[in-house]
């Protein structure tokens, strides 16, 4: 797992374009909103696109760290758009991206690791309490 490049934009893209299916990243077309958003995450300290590459980029997430005033002051990890490719599901990949991540949150000092998942992605709800995480909370999301 690494921190991703813009060589790595097309591959991330392909892999968050759809769950279901591999995409050939070849076939994605990074646009300026793309472009922009990568230059962002990439210059803020408090974000990360990590991707898991093997031959190729096989997966990725982004955490987020956050500041609070809970929990001691520490920060929490949010973690999002976690993703493996659909044709290396099932291999232990995306535990190991998960594991890693953790251990970066962990090694920053965060009191916590926190994410949300669609409520009808009920495999990936076993995966993350497979990990330890608990469904402890609702959340809430309003699209503008």
């Amino acid at each position: 797992m690494r921190p991703a490049t813009r060589a790595d934009l097309p591959a991330v893209l392909a892999l968050l374009a759809d769950e279901e299916k591999t995409v050939d990243p070849a076939s994605v077309v990074v646009g300026e909103v793309y472009e922009r958003a990568f230059a962002a995450i990439a210059a803020d300290p408090r974000n990360e696109l990590l991707v898991l590459v093997d031959d190729t980029v096989v997966g990725c997430l982004q955490v987020t760290y956050i500041p609070g005033l809970g929990k001691g002051g520490a920060e929490r990890a949010l973690i999002e758009a976690v993703r493996i490719r659909a044709d290396r599901r099932g291999g232990g990949l995306g535990r190991a991206l998960m594991e890693r991540a953790v251990a970066r949150a962990r090694t920053r000092g965060c009191a916590l690791v926190q994410l949300t998942s669609n409520k009808q992605r009920e495999d990936a709800h076993r995966f993350y309490g497979s990990l330890g995480f608990a469904c402890s909370h609702e959340g809430f999301k309003l699209l503008l």
